[in-house]
């Protein structure tokens, strides 16, 4: 049964690739149904996958292979909240390591160019601390890096 609200991604003929890496990669994943195309369509030929049904972290979502036409940007991103340094490590370089590219503050992006933000809760308290100097000290010492380091940013954090 399809979910109420499911989020959409367009895909270049990748999408149960895709959904496959993230089924992989990240727990309470997986790819629910395959959909193939009942006839030829501009971006394919019947038979060809036409969208993949899958979840990331529990959040329904649909693959669309639509073609080249439309690609991902930084506008939507998927948030994930690691709980220490190897958890926000194997997500990083698991998505990077994979054909995506670093970018700042804990972005990257993956090899089909879906952006991520993999946020240590630490960072999120850090720079929500009621101590406005000790907020700004992590949020000075997060825009520096690109991976989040918590021991550097609970370092500065204490200041």
């Amino acid at each position: 049964m399809v979910s109420k609200n499911t989020i959409c991604l367009w895909f270049n003929g990748t999408a149960l690739e895709a959904a496959q890496f993230y089924a992989e990669t990240f727990p309470d994943s997986a790819v629910k149904a395959v959909h193939r195309a009942p006839g030829d369509y501009p971006a394919g030929k019947q038979g060809d996958v036409l969208t993949v049904e899958f979840t990331v972290m529990g959040i329904p979502c649909l693959g669309l292979n639509g073609g080249p036409a439309f690609r991902h940007s930084e506008a939507f991103s998927f948030q994930v909240a690691t709980d220490d340094q190897p958890e926000t490590d194997r997500l990083w370089h698991a998505i990077v390591g994979n054909g995506g590219q670093e970018s700042a503050c804990g972005w990257c992006k993956d090899k089909w160019g879906l952006s991520w933000q993999i946020t240590p809760r630490v960072l999120t308290e850090a720079i929500s601390d009621p101590d406005p100097a000790a907020a700004k000290r992590a949020f000075e010492a997060m825009m520096g890096m690109r991976k989040i380091d918590i021991a550097a940013i609970e370092a500065a954090r204490r200041g």
